[in-house]
């Protein structure tokens, strides 16, 4: 691959994960404040899942087969980060709810468009892909940071009269909002996602040409039925089933860890100050850089079910430490890096496996039979039950006992771990090739 084709890619990935990471984190603390019940909540939160499983049998095949990938991307884009935008302004349910719906449809097949460019462009994608994608990751960390400069309680800054540069921003960054004022400020988020989304709306259209892939004789018109197929494959099955419990408890983590974060320490959270909650969970995905450097050798050493074994692992040892040690605060941050071990290790390595280990013509399929657990159904399970945990169940008097909450995937994530170990035998490559 060419210098000039891996840094367009590598910027694709950038703004592509920008926009989701801008928008994520601060959502499920954020729809709360607008008064929306736990059964709304889900109904907005479950929009990207509903797209996902939408695409499984859709607007993925439909893009691949009738749009160059790259004006895909930027029609999408352009839609979407409109609608992205017009939901910081937006506080009635169905106005919200209607937006993201129309953000989600149009951008989560997107981000198996980006594979698709990515690895059409590739020699090696298994020596390859790590690098590319990274740029997702450090699109992730990139949208946090600049939030602990617009999270800011201003009136705090100007009260302090802070003298030169130094005493200003140690002002500023200690200066974090709280309660309904960083509620209120959140809606900033969806500006800066949406400003992303067109920006990469406008960049695509300099990615490399990748065009439609047209429906061939003997092949399945409809590519979920090939999917669904490759179902029969008692590994793919086993690790088809361990890929929903995963992605439910990897969402789990998403739709809890602000709220954690950001609670005060005498209530049982960590007491993070406001516009630091992006920045500490960022250091899950700058530890996922040094992950995703090292994948391609992990893999080689270790082979494909120690690699995701080891991912999953890392999801109940960070909640164990939630649920145990919440008082230890730099313990909390540090813990963080797991995540980056939890993506790469499984869901990236999932990823490259489907594409390593099955025949050109059923590729596509193996990656969204995959999508549609890791994007669509687990995403969906914990949106739909997590507002419920939190606010309904583990959650009395103003109250919320952490602990319990997050024993539930601590013990979710083991179990998944000790399935793959036990169940998931994949045959050798050439067999599976020789016989989808």
């Amino acid at each position: 691959m060419s210098q000039s084709h891996r840094f367009k890619l590598f910027v694709m990935m950038v703004l592509e994960f920008f926009i989701w990471g801008a928008w994520l984190p601060l959502i499920f603390g954020y729809l709360p404040s607008l008064g929306f019940s736990p059964a709304e909540q889900s109904w907005i939160l479950n929009a990207f899942p509903i797209a996902a499983i939408v695409g499984m049998f859709f607007s993925n095949q439909y893009a691949d087969r009738h749009f160059a990938a790259e004006k895909f991307l930027a029609f999408s884009h352009l839609i979407g980060g409109l609608a992205m935008i017009g939901l910081a302004f937006t506080k009635s349910f169905w106005p919200f709810f209607g937006l993201m719906l129309v953000h989600c449809l149009l951008y989560v097949p997107t981000l198996s468009i980006t594979n698709s460019v990515a690895f059409a462009n590739m020699k090696d994608p298994q020596k390859e892909f790590g690098l590319v994608r990274m740029g997702g990751t450090l699109g992730w960390i990139l949208a946090a940071w600049p939030f602990t400069f617009i999270l800011v309680d201003w009136d705090k800054v100007h009260a302090a009269n802070p003298q030169g540069l130094i005493q200003w921003l140690e002002t500023v960054l200690s200066s974090g909002l709280t309660g309904a004022a960083l509620q209120q400020g959140t809606r900033w988020t969806y500006v800066v996602a949406g400003v992303a989304a067109l920006a990469l709306a406008l960049f695509s259209l300099f990615l490399p040409h990748t065009p439609p892939k047209k429906v061939v004789a003997g092949e399945d018109r409809f590519a979920w039925l090939e999917a669904v197929k490759l179902l029969k494959l008692p590994f793919v099955l086993v690790l088809w089933l361990v890929t929903c419990v995963d992605a439910t408890v990897h969402n789990a983590y998403f739709n809890w860890a602000g709220t954690f974060l950001g609670t005060a320490t005498a209530d049982g959270g960590v007491g993070i100050p406001g516009n630091w909650i992006m920045p500490v969970m960022s250091v899950g995905q700058i530890a996922e850089i040094l992950t995703m450097l090292i994948l391609g050798l992990t893999l080689k050493r270790l082979g494909w079910r120690a690699t995701m074994i080891i991912g999953i692992l890392a999801y109940p040892v960070r909640f164990a430490v939630w649920a145990f040690l919440p008082q230890h605060q730099w313990l909390i941050i540090i813990v963080q890096a797991l995540h980056g071990m939890c993506y790469a290790f499984f869901f990236a390595t999932v990823y490259i496996f489907a594409d390593e280990y099955f025949p050109k013509d059923v590729r596509a399929s193996a990656q969204g039979l995959f999508n549609v657990m890791i994007l669509g159904v687990g995403t969906m399970l914990a949106n739909s039950s997590c507002p419920w945990l939190l606010q309904k169940v583990f959650t009395h008097d103003g109250h919320t006992d952490f602990h319990g909450l997050f024993l539930v995937p601590m013990f979710s994530a083991l179990a998944s771990a000790v399935v793959l170990a036990l169940f998931f035998h994949p045959p050798k490559l050439a067999s599976v090739k020789a016989n989808p």
